[in-house]
């Protein structure tokens, strides 16, 4: 996704439509209409099929607090097109979004943050359970979150896997609720499955294991994430496949297992076998692209930059599984009234289908699949969503070309990746500990 700022800017005087005001019987596209034609004619429309009177107000602008990554322009013109409200994009690091969801709550409308930062910031009760009533498809959101299913089936819940995380007892709740509720945490917005990135024009074998990583094989031409919380469950996930050690939750490891995790790091890194520790998305692509590295911790994103370079590279499935991350909106307890009703409006926009198929046609997958379904052509839904053979070229929302006819995306479908989920980002209880040790690893 396209990183996005857009500086503040005073209030426009365009009449706004209270979105409460709207009639009952609208909704969807029908409702945004509405909401959108009453607020740019300015005029008070009553007395219409039994319309309530629409007072004429100032126009509503949605601070919206997460990373560059998950602020794209095109979706924030797109909602205003739509609805005449505007979005403004507050960009900051993952853990900045955490810390200012922890100390100011007032500092933003909406939150786009990570599942694992909700043991943080639940606590602190600066969230509010939103209210699914209110939410228009609440009962299609995938089931990967609602119960840690795909297809019926149960899949990976090492880590901050989001159904554990996902409902409150009452709005105002700081403590999870053990089943489904009338309140939810978090919307979702964007996750994926990751996994290894390899070179197959360079490697010339197949790769199954997370292992691979620290094969001698490719000493010197091995990378790995130099994000302490996500690294390292990269490097459990090797530890197990090489048969070191099983954990009992990757996800929440004790300080011994942290220990045993960063020994096998360290042993790795002194024989040589690290090119790079890398940080930064460009970074991770131009390893790749120059052919220094190999294989390495990657983001499909990142594999598709490489692609889209002309070079050969392939978000590998391995017998192992995936770990995943998920992403979602949440609402502070310091929104209210007409500022409210519009995040309310904005997330329910989310869900409503053309945001979910822009999302998809970059790799990442979308909260309710039926109404992405809906505004994506069968041939790109094939591809994407199903695991079939490209029969046209796949396309970028920009337009550039991401695979040619006949190319099948990497880990198949969308039950085929997401079922395959071992483990999810976390932050662990020992985090502390565990970044200190994680630093021990890149200064060997």
């Amino acid at each position: 996704m396209s990183a996005f700022e857009t500086p503040p800017s005073p209030l426009n005087d365009k009449p706004q439509v209270d979105p409460a005001a709207v009639p009952v019987g609208l909704a969807g596209a029908d409702r945004r209409r509405f909401l959108k034609n009453a607020a740019g004619t300015g005029v008070a429309v009553a007395g219409i099929a039994g319309f309530p009177f629409v007072h004429a107000q100032e126009k509503i602008t949605l601070r919206y607090l997460g990373t560059a990554v998950n602020q794209d322009k095109k979706i924030a013109e797109k909602f205003e097109a739509d609805t005449g409200i505007k979005i403004q994009y507050i960009p900051v690091t993952t853990d900045d979004v955490t810390k200012r969801a922890v100390t100011a709550p007032n500092s933003f409308d909406l939150i786009d943050t990570e599942y694992f930062s909700l043991k943080k910031i639940i606590p602190t009760g600066n969230l509010l359970g939103i209210d699914v009533k209110r939410i228009k498809n609440a009962d299609k959101i995938t089931t990967l979150f609602t119960k840690g299913e795909v297809a019926g089936k149960k899949v990976g819940d090492q880590g901050t896997a989001p159904k554990k995380v996902m409902y409150l007892d009452k709005p105002d709740s700081k403590t999870f609720a053990k089943d489904a509720t009338g309140f939810m945490t978090l919307i979702p917005t964007v996750y994926n499955a990751d996994t290894l990135g390899i070179r197959p024009d360079l490697i010339k074998r197949p790769i199954n294991s997370w292992a691979e990583l620290l094969n001698p094989e490719f000493k010197g031409k091995a990378a790995i994430l130099n994000i302490p919380s996500i690294g390292i469950m990269d490097a459990a996930m090797v530890v197990e496949a090489m048969g070191i050690y099983k954990y009992p939750d990757k996800g929440n490891m004790t300080k011994k297992e942290i220990d045993l995790t960063i020994k096998t790091l360290i042993e790795a890194k002194k024989a040589g076998q690290f090119r790079s520790l890398w940080k930064d998305f460009n970074e991770s692509v131009n390893l790749m692209a120059s052919g220094e590295v190999v294989i390495q911790s990657m983001w499909s994103p990142a594999v598709t930059a490489v692609r889209t370079k002309g070079i050969a590279c392939t978000f590998q499935p391995l017998k192992e599984g995936y770990r995943a991350w998920a992403a979602g909106f949440g609402v502070p307890k310091t929104v209210t009234g007409r500022k409210a009703d519009g995040v309310y409006e904005f997330i329910n926009w989310f869900l409503d289908g053309w945001a979910g198929a822009y999302l998809n046609r970059q790799g990442y997958y979308s909260a309710v699949l039926e109404t992405a379904k809906a505004k994506m052509e069968a041939y790109e839904w094939a591809y994407w969503m199903e695991g079939k053979a490209a029969t046209k070229d796949i396309l970028s929302p920009n337009g550039d070309v991401l695979a040619k006819v006949g190319a099948v995306r990497d880990g198949g479908s969308y039950e085929a990746r997401m079922g395959g989920i071992a483990c999810w980002n976390a932050i662990m209880d020992e985090n502390a500990y565990m970044v200190q040790k994680w630093n021990e690893f890149v200064a060997a």
